[in-house]
């Protein structure tokens, strides 16, 4: 099997809040004493078969008993409210944001779900745009596809104040939109249009609804530099070509499969639209991701690895060379930089630039997160990956990342809260209990970290998890068995992986041994040098410097 190069990484408590009830009558008061017979008002009780002087003091030391219990718990509660772990007061919704939801095929034929979601994308890059206005991203906004969730709950988990949402329906030449713009707080409609026009009307339809939304909202259309923003997103063709347009909206269908499959069906499309338009930027832009993905992440055969990795780069060059101020180009570059050339310095100008030109691109955001982490900035990443999820709140793999960055500052806590949120949002997502693992591993609990590992839902996640926490739990034999069986089955791939176990267990000759193999292999797990815990327990070793100098990941003048 081709090496896909390498494996890159890349539980929250939910607090009950006790309250009382209370109910009282107007007039009087009763008093009740204990009697053979059971509870009795004391006005029904003959005062000489009286037991109060039996039962009086035990019933004042339960009542006693109780008064104490509550003032515990109500203290308790005060406390956790006060101080509790993770206890966070909801901040406001600023009145500027908005979630555009996936708009609803009214068709009724899924051959067109395609494009219905591609004009729900649109409207987002579109609004996204605009500097003033805070938009959530696409991964975030499309879980509430085909799902009944009232705006309010919506509103409150994306946190955003306007919703945006309606319906589509294509047919021959003719597409009708109709959309309506409305307070999540309460449901209020705040506007609403329905537009009826030809297909080959539609960039133009685009940019008449975004125009109204930003309006409505009271949002400058204008730049920082005074110039007015153009809300024609990238995916209009140079030549307005809709079938071009068309070619790419099914592209972006199967790229958010993530299979070798479908990665193969999105770049197909993006090529028929590059047939149809030959200018067409973004379709360059998007050839190029897909064929970094096909070429690293699904150990495809090695002709076909090489034929992807060499259309990545020439894709990513041509879209910049058609539209030098497309996000995308620059994500693209920024991506083949990273991944393929180990150019980190190079990426980071490409994804820096990519954000000038789209601030709020959650993908470009996230890139650039966990490259800065590679090269050690944790404190730079974790703001960024703070941004991130306040682009896609509901998103598991920025949570995930947050908690790539909490870890190597010792923040466990919150790196567990951050991949508890990730499971919630996504039970069955790769490597979440496989970083659980690990924390517990940190924290001196390996007998956790066993148990944790066994949940892992990736099968080569789950082995190397267990590598490490059955030697950790001192179980040698499990995990002598748990690392044969990673370097038997992974050694082109998981090198990386495998020199971190070796790095737990305190063996630094076969660690550098592996990173050296992983080297070679272009494992990109072995970027991971700064920011695995494990191996940056030889952070002072001269070997660890000078393999992370000559990766990259530590510039020769920081070596002390």
């Amino acid at each position: 099997m081709s090496a896909p190069f390498g494996r890159s990484r890349r539980a929250s408590l939910n607090w009950v809040r006790r309250s009382a009830h209370r109910n009282g009558r107007r007039a009087g008061f009763w008093f009740y004493e204990f009697t053979p017979e059971g509870l009795k008002r004391e006005s029904e009780i003959d005062p000489a078969r009286s037991m109060r002087h039996h039962t009086g003091r035990k019933l004042d030391l339960a009542i006693i008993g109780v008064l104490a219990v509550a003032v515990v718990l109500l203290l308790t509660d005060r406390f956790v409210l006060r101080h509790g772990v993770n206890q966070t007061t909801a901040a406001p919704i600023a009145e500027k944001s908005i979630a555009v939801l996936p708009l609803l095929n009214s068709t009724g034929d899924p051959a067109n779900e395609y494009f219905s979601d591609g004009m729900s994308e649109e409207f987002i890059s579109s609004l996204s745009r605009l500097q003033e206005l805070k938009v959530i991203g696409r991964t975030s906004s499309f879980q509430f596809k085909g799902k009944s969730d009232d705006s309010k709950t919506i509103g409150e988990k994306l946190g955003v104040y306007y919703l945006l949402e309606g319906s589509l329906r294509k047919s021959a030449d003719r597409v009708r939109i109709a959309v309506a713009l409305i307070k999540s707080g309460d449901g209020a409609n705040v506007w609403s249009e329905t537009y009826d026009r030809e297909l080959k009307d539609i960039f133009a339809v685009q940019s008449e609804i975004a125009d109204a939304v930003a309006k409505q909202l009271k949002v400058a259309l204008l730049g920082h530099n005074g110039q007015a923003v153009q809300l024609a997103t990238a995916a209009t063709p140079s030549t307005q070509n809709v079938e071009a347009y068309n070619a790419l909206l099914q592209g972006n269908f199967y790229s958010y499969r993530r299979t070798a499959e479908d990665t193969r069906k999105a770049i197909n499309y993006y090529e028929d639209a590059i047939r149809l338009d030959p200018r067409y930027a973004l379709a360059y832009a998007k050839v190029s991701i897909e064929a970094v993905n096909l070429g690293t992440s699904y150990g495809v055969a090695a002709k076909e690895q090489q034929e992807a990795i060499a259309k990545a780069r020439a894709s990513a060059q041509r879209a910049l060379a058609l539209d030098p101020n497309l996000a995308e180009a620059h994500s693209a570059q920024g991506f083949v930089l990273e991944a393929l050339d180990f150019n980190f310095a190079g990426a980071e100008t490409e994804y820096r630039r990519a954000l000038d030109i789209a601030p709020q691109n959650p993908t470009a955001t996230n890139g650039l997160g966990l490259l800065i982490s590679q090269l050690g900035r944790q404190n730079e990443a974790l703001a960024l990956g703070q941004r991130a999820i306040t682009l896609e709140p509901l998103r598991s793999g920025s949570h995930r990342n947050l908690a790539i960055y909490l870890i190597p500052l010792g923040r466990y806590d919150e790196a567990e809260a951050a991949v508890g949120k990730a499971i919630e949002l996504q039970p069955q997502g790769a490597q979440n209990y496989y970083y659980l693992a690990i924390l517990q591993i940190l924290r001196g609990n390996p007998s956790a970290a066993v148990q944790l590992a066994k949940q892992e839902t990736d099968p080569f996640w789950r082995t190397y998890a267990l590598a490490l926490a059955e030697f950790a739990y001192g179980n040698r034999t499990g995990a002598d068995a748990a690392l044969k069986k990673l370097i038997d089955e992974n050694a082109d791939d998981g090198g990386s992986q495998i020199a971190q176990v070796y790095a737990l267990r305190k063996e630094p000759e076969k660690m550098f041994e592996w990173l050296e193999h992983a080297w070679t292999t272009h494992d990109r797990g072995v970027l991971e040098l700064l920011s695995d815990p494990f191996l940056c327990a030889y952070k002072d070793d001269p070997r660890f410097i000078a393999f992370a100098q000559k990766i990259g990941v530590m510039p020769k003048a920081a070596a002390k």
